[in-house]
């Protein structure tokens, strides 16, 4: 037995999107424990948590508005993304493999998204 959305490639996606995000914050200076560190964490999660929320007894509109909800979390992420980049607690590296990521998943999602009847 498995739930829907635990098939979909936008869910897993955004899982391991989530781990490594979680992995990366690790290396943060302890200043940003409450802040950056803590931020993207949350946005990162919140894409995998909406996904999941909207795909259960929901309308076509009411799960992509979730859907909406979660492109609207990875844009956080990779706004997060710049700013450890600039603060350098992230290489060039690091940044270009983890924004290469949220840029795939995202397009992943809005495709997903539209094809989604919304009259339904």
């Amino acid at each position: 037995m498995s739930f829907k959305f635990e098939k979909l490639q936008i869910w897993q996606k955004a899982m391991e999107l989530g781990e490594n995000v979680n992995k990366m914050t690790d290396s943060f200076p302890k200043k940003e424990l409450y802040n950056l560190s803590s931020q993207i964490r949350r946005a990162a999660d919140s894409i995998a948590l909406n996904i999941s929320e909207g795909s259960i007894l929901q309308s076509g509109p009411e799960y992509r508005k979730f859907l909406s909800y979660s492109i609207r979390s990875l844009a956080e992420v990779v706004t997060c993304l710049y700013k450890a980049k600039y603060r350098n607690y992230i290489s060039e590296t690091e940044f270009k493999t983890n924004y290469d990521d949220c840029f795939n998943l995202m397009n992943m999602m809005i495709a997903f998204r539209n094809s989604i009847n919304s009259n339904k």
